[in-house]
């Protein structure tokens, strides 16, 4: 089935599929960015493209059921902009999925490339599914159908996907297999990042985005003059990003005195022992249900709790006006893409806390994902400390203009870090003249 592309919508309606139904991420990324570009100057041309995506792809995939029964699943991809390159973003699996949260994700893809510097535009894609209520056979099926829809959209020069919440490199290895068929038999291994380490992957991708996370949080504890030894934290979500977060603060010094998943949080005021609950997770299903290495808690208890550093590191609109100024972090570095709704960042900042927002906080991700891409297009393949020492130095790079444009302008981490982006971006609009 092909994919069908429908025309940008400018002020999408907000969803009530999200996790906080009176919350629209595209909205409160369009409230970012249009303050940036305010202090920016930005002139109406780039402003009024830069506010609505290029394309929007959407399809609908029928898949045969173990049982033999049929059913039809919605499938998107929104290429936000390729004014820097090639769209960049991964591929979500999850109930939530809808039009306005993909063409936010997109979004926040082009200013976090354009954060760090690197030559790709913003995408993402995504599937509304339970992947957890499906068996592997019905996930291959429905990830075939996806890639099948979406032929004329991925390619290493026009639209390369990745992993993101409930796909990883298995997902990634089908889509690949199923490109490469399509296009052939013709092995492309450039059209998609997060691949298995046999298929063509990079060595430190899997740790890449919580690496991020941590390294910029040792960046922002310097500014502070706060040592990583004396400091908690709490880590909500333990998926991939949270648990190497959460693994790698340990290694810093950083005592974890909370994380969670989707069954609850869990609070140990002595420490919890990181790798004692990654095993307990991998034995369990990948979820802490049952975890006694702490006492339960719940995820929003986890937010407010006492902690020198708080990384939110699930889903979007976790900290909202609601809750923000109960936070007693000192230092908020979110793992996950927008996980403050606009409406709280005013709070934050009156309270003093300083936010590494997403766009640079874990923006490690995206940059392992490049250098992927170069070593798939090269033929050469780097060492993990070579990977890490390319990404560290992007991410810390990308740190200091951030915290550098906060400083001149008197305004947010979040706004320093979309004044670099969104002005990267539209130079390269502006580069490619009008037509």
């Amino acid at each position: 089935m092909s994919a069908k592309s429908a025309a940008p919508v400018a002020t999408p309606a907000p969803s009530t599929n999200g996790h906080h139904a009176s919350a629209n991420p595209f909205l409160d990324m369009l409230a970012r960015f249009n303050q940036a570009a305010d202090i920016l100057n930005l002139g109406e041309r780039e402003r009024k493209i830069l506010s609505v995506p290029e394309k929007i792809h959407f399809c609908n995939l029928p898949v045969t059921m173990d049982d033999g029964s049929t059913q039809v699943f919605e499938g998107y991809r929104v290429i936000h902009s390729t004014a820097l390159g090639p769209s960049k973003g991964g591929i979500r699996y999850a109930m939530a999925v809808d039009q306005n949260e993909v063409m936010a994700l997109a979004a926040w893809m082009t200013w976090k490339c354009g954060a760090v510097g690197i030559p790709y535009g913003g995408g993402k894609g995504g599937i509304k599914c339970n992947p957890r209520a499906m068996s592997e056979g019905e996930l291959e099926r429905m990830t075939r159908a996806y890639t099948d829809a979406m032929i004329d959209v991925f390619g290493p020069d026009l639209d390369i996907p990745a992993p993101d919440m409930g796909t990883g490199g298995r997902e990634m290895a089908w889509i690949v297999s199923q490109f490469s068929r399509l296009m052939g038999g013709k092995y492309i291994p450039a059209m998609i990042t997060g691949k298995p380490l046999e298929m063509g992957g990079s060595k430190g991708r899997v740790e890449a985005t919580g690496r991020s996370v941590m390294t910029t949080t040792i960046a922002a504890l310097k500014k502070l003059g706060m040592n990583p030894n004396n400091c908690t934290a709490a880590v909500q979500g333990f998926g991939n990003v949270g648990s190497n977060a959460a693994k790698l603060y340990s290694q810093q010094g950083i005592k974890v005195v909370a994380i969670s998943d989707q069954t609850g949080a869990y609070y140990n005021a002595g420490g919890i022992l990181i790798h004692q609950a990654i095993a307990y997770a991998q034995k369990n299903g990948n979820m802490l249900e049952g975890f006694d290495g702490a006492d339960k808690i719940s995820n929003d208890e986890l937010l407010e709790l006492n902690v020198d550093i708080l990384a939110p590191c699930a889903i979007e609109n976790v900290i909202t006006k609601d809750n923000a100024g109960k936070i007693k972090a000192k230092l908020i570095s979110e793992g996950a893409n927008g996980p403050t709704a606009a409406d709280a960042d005013a709070i934050l900042e009156d309270k003093n806390i300083l936010v590494i927002p997403d766009i640079v906080a874990n923006a490690g991700g995206v940059t392992c994902s490049y250098f992927e891409w170069v070593q798939n297009r090269r033929g050469h393949y780097y060492t993990e400390n070579e990977v890490n020492e390319r990404v560290d130095q992007i991410i810390n790079q990308a740190f200091e203009e951030a915290y550098q444009a906060k400083e001149h302008h008197k305004v947010s981490m979040r706004l320093g870090a979309y004044l670099v982006g969104v002005n990267r971006v539209a130079t390269g609009l502006r580069l490619r003249g009008k037509y």
